[in-house]
């Protein structure tokens, strides 16, 4: 999922990235740009409000620590922003209707998109990694699968924040 840059009127320096231009945009237009990383409100105001961030590492940290306060309808509604890890281009049919009858069993058990992070995964390897995340998970009760959801979210947060600030 590709992340936007703050809005062209909100930057205050040449970098559509810099942590500078982040600081000091308009709220509504950095809340925008952090609901692409993670459709939480919460998420997104806590963030907001709390800058100026002195650094990528405090932004991260404040991040994590937003993720760990979430609460159910939180999580609920950041999971509606979510959908599929996207395979490659040249992922045979046959595994695209794997992973579809796979993430309807999820869905059919818990009510929601499965997630999770594929940082560092190999394009490659992206679906075998999807698919054994979706088969173990289907064994959790849904309170251990929130837990696991929860961690999830967070990490993707913390990929498409660093993916804002081009790392």
């Amino acid at each position: 999922m590709a992340v936007p840059a703050l809005p062209e009127q909100s930057r205050t320096s040449p970098s559509p990235h810099s942590l500078d231009a982040f600081n000091t945009a308009p709220a509504d237009d950095v809340r925008h740009t952090l609901l692409t990383c993670l459709r939480s409100h919460r998420w997104s105001h806590r963030l907001t409000d709390h800058r100026p961030y002195p650094d990528l590492d405090a932004l991260l940290a404040a991040s994590d620590e937003a993720s760990y306060d979430l609460t159910p309808g939180d999580l609920t509604e950041a999971l509606a922003g979510e959908s599929l890890p996207a395979l490659p281009d040249d992922t045979y049919e046959a595994a695209h209707m794997a992973l579809d009858a796979a993430h309807a069993a999820y869905e059919a058990r818990f009510g929601h998109v499965f997630v999770i992070c594929a940082d560092g995964v190999a394009p490659d390897e992206v679906l075998d990694h999807v698919l054994a995340g979706i088969r173990s998970r289907l064994t959790n009760d849904p309170e251990e699968e929130r837990v696991v959801v929860a961690e999830e979210l967070r990490r993707l947060a913390k990929g498409r924040l660093r993916a804002v600030f081009g790392f």
